[in-house]
């Protein structure tokens, strides 16, 4: 099956560069030059993954991550100039998945796309399906979290980075093993992104997300999954 990217992008060169190098990938490609026509086509065409610009002409893609997470978990890769904190942080914060900084590498890229699109498939593992930690059940075949039997909202990443806290049954995982689980990059990737994301899924699944009782940190080690 034909997986669909919407290009987010309001350099017409930058998006004719992208659209060509992912068809040639295999993607069916949507262009958008704007935040508000990326929402109109969001709604109409419901792509497997969107590639957003941070910097576009009549808003910011923060604000339009922010805008897509109202609506959809669809993953979202945010696109950015830099690579400083501050931009990393806020789309992650505003909900994205992941991010990729300028000038794109189009094999990377595309690598990025296809591992972020795996994260669509739920954990497989042999060991119970559903495991209950005190208030929290995880449902690693359908995809349903609940807590006090009512039901939490999860991107597809947070929910398959709660999944491998949970089959790991207690044990640490570093930020390296969850990169690698839930993001694809071996020792590659920036741990920024797990820490953000743990932090976004605590919101969700703690009680109290300052003071954490399932989702908690093993100091210098990593994270794992507490009743």
């Amino acid at each position: 099956m034909t997986r669909r990217v919407l290009l987010v992008e309001d350099d017409p060169r930058v998006r004719r560069v992208l659209r060509l190098a992912l068809e040639d990938e295999g993607y069916h490609v949507s262009e958008a030059a704007t935040g508000e026509q990326g929402l109109a086509d969001l709604r109409a065409e419901e792509p497997d993954v969107v590639l957003l610009d941070v910097m576009l002409p009549d808003t910011d893609g923060f604000s339009v991550c922010r805008e897509i997470r109202h609506r959809s978990n669809v993953p979202v890769i945010m696109v950015t100039a830099r690579s400083d904190s501050h931009d990393v942080v806020a789309g992650l914060e505003a909900g994205a998945d992941d991010y990729v900084t300028k000038p794109l590498v189009a094999k990377e890229l595309s690598a990025r796309i296809r591992a972020l699109l795996r994260r669509v498939e739920p954990a497989v593992d042999q060991r119970p399906r559903r495991p209950v930690m005190g208030d929290l059940s995880i449902g690693l075949d359908d995809g349903v979290v609940l807590r006090d039997g009512e039901p939490v909202a999860l991107t597809r990443t947070e929910f398959r980075l709660l999944a491998e806290l949970a089959v790991a049954e207690g044990r640490i995982l570093s930020r390296e093993d969850l990169l690698d689980k839930v993001w694809g990059y071996g020792y590659f990737g920036d741990s920024r992104i797990v820490d953000v994301h743990i932090r976004r899924l605590r919101t969700k699944v703690e009680r109290d997300p300052a003071s954490p009782r399932h989702v908690v940190t093993a100091r210098g080690l990593g994270y794992r999954l507490a009743g």
